[in-house]
C-alpha cells in the first residue's frame, strides 16, 4: 500500500464539537479536502482521512478541538488560518491566536489576531514606539493598526488618535473629483473610516472626530507638527517620498506612538521618485525602537482566493 492510499482516522468526543468542525452538510470537511490532497469524510463522530496528507490533517482536526474546547466559536475564517499554518509549519502556535483579544467590534464582537503575522504585528506595536507592517492587501494592517490604537486610547495611553495617508492618484485625478478639499481626499481615507466604523460606530465616530480626539487627515497636513501623547497612524506608507517618510517620522513626541503600514507592489508614485517606505527599511532597519514585520500571503485574511490571486501577481 502507499502513502496516497494511507487511512487516518480521529474520534471527536463531543459530538456537539465534531460537528462544528464538520460544519453544515459536512462543508469545512470539504474545504479540507479541497486544500489538501486528500479524501476528508465523517463517519458519525469520526473523521476519516484517506491520503498521505492524512496525519497533517489530523493534527490539525485535532487542533481546531482544543480550540472549542476553551470555549471559541469556529468560523471558516479560522479554518483558512489553521489550512495556512498547517502548511507553513506553524500550526502549533494557532491556538496562541486566541489567547487575548485586542479590541472589540461595535457590536460587541472580540478581535483577536487571525495569522502568526498578525500576532508579530501586535506584539510589535506594544514593544515599540514606531511600527513599520509591510505586506500585501488583505492581511489586515490597517484594521489591526486602528484597533491597537482605539485601545489605547481607551486605557488612557494616549490622549487622541492621528490617521494619515498620502494623497496619491492611482490612475485617477484629484482635480476631477467633485467637492472641497476634505471631499476630494476622503475617498483616499475610506479604509481608515471604515475601520472606525466597525469598532466605534458612525455616530461615535463622528462625534470623537469633531472633538479633534480622532484627526483624519492627508499627510501633507503633518508637517510643522510635534505630536504629544498621540497614537499616530500612516497608511499606504508606499506611496511616500523619501521627504515625506522623514518627515512624518520626527513629528513623534513624547507619550506617542507610531505605526506605518505600506505594500511595496502597490506603488503608485510617479517613475524614477523612489518610495518613502523602501528608502526606510533600508536606513532605519537596525533601530532597536523600530520594529519591521513583514506580511506575505498566509496572512491574507480576505477569502481565500485573495490570497492566490496575490501569489499569482507576484510569480
Amino acid at each position: 500500500m502507499t502513502a496516497a492510499d494511507a487511512t487516518y482516522t480521529y474520534q471527536i468526543d463531543h459530538p456537539d464539537i465534531a460537528q462544528q468542525i464538520f460544519g453544515s452538510q459536512d462543508r469545512h470537511l470539504a474545504f479540507l479536502e479541497r486544500s489538501f490532497e486528500a479524501e476528508v469524510f465523517a463517519r458519525g463522530n469520526e473523521v476519516v482521512v484517506k491520503g498521505e496528507e492524512g496525519p497533517q490533517i489530523i493534527d490539525l482536526i485535532k487542533t481546531l478541538e482544543g480550540l472549542l474546547l476553551k470555549g471559541q466559536m469556529l468560523e471558516k475564517a479560522d479554518i483558512v488560518t489553521a489550512i495556512k499554518m498547517a502548511k507553513k509549519g506553524t500550526l502549533s502556535y494557532f491556538v496562541n491566536l486566541y489567547d487575548e483579544a485586542i479590541g472589540k467590534t461595535y457590536d460587541g464582537k472580540e478581535i483577536r489576531a487571525k495569522s502568526a503575522g498578525q500576532k508579530r504585528y501586535v506584539d510589535a506595536v506594544k514593544k515599540h514606539p514606531v511600527t513599520f507592517g509591510v505586506g500585501p492587501a488583505g492581511t489586515g494592517k490597517t484594521y489591526l493598526a486602528v484597533v491597537l490604537a482605539v485601545s489605547a486610547l481607551r486605557k488612557g495611553e494616549v490622549k487622541r488618535l492621528v490617521l494619515t495617508r498620502p494623497a496619491v492618484e492611482a490612475g485617477e485625478s484629484l482635480g476631477f473629483l467633485p467637492g472641497d478639499l476634505k471631499e476630494k481626499v476622503d475617498p483616499y481615507l475610506r479604509p481608515i473610516y471604515d475601520a472606525l466604523y466597525a469598532i466605534y460606530g458612525v455616530e461615535q465616530t463622528e462625534r470623537l472626530i469633531e472633538r479633534g480626539v480622532i484627526e483624519i487627515a492627508p499627510l501633507a497636513y503633518m508637517r510643522g507638527r510635534t505630536l504629544d501623547d498621540a497614537f499616530v497612524i500612516l497608511d499606504e506608507a508606499q506611496n511616500t517620498t523619501i521627504a515625506q517618510m522623514k518627515m512624518f517620522l520626527t513629528r513623534l513626541g513624547f507619550g506617542s506612538k507610531m505605526i506605518v503600514n505600506g505594500d511595496r507592489t502597490q506603488i503608485d508614485l510617479p517613475r524614477g521618485v523612489k518610495s518613502g517606505l523602501i528608502d526606510a527599511q533600508h536606513k532605519l532597519q537596525d533601530l532597536s525602537d523600530i520594529a519591521f514585520v513583514s506580511f506575505d500571503t498566509s496572512d491574507v485574511v480576505r477569502h481565500p482566493v485573495v490570497a492566490a490571486i496575490i501569489q499569482a501577481y507576484e510569480n
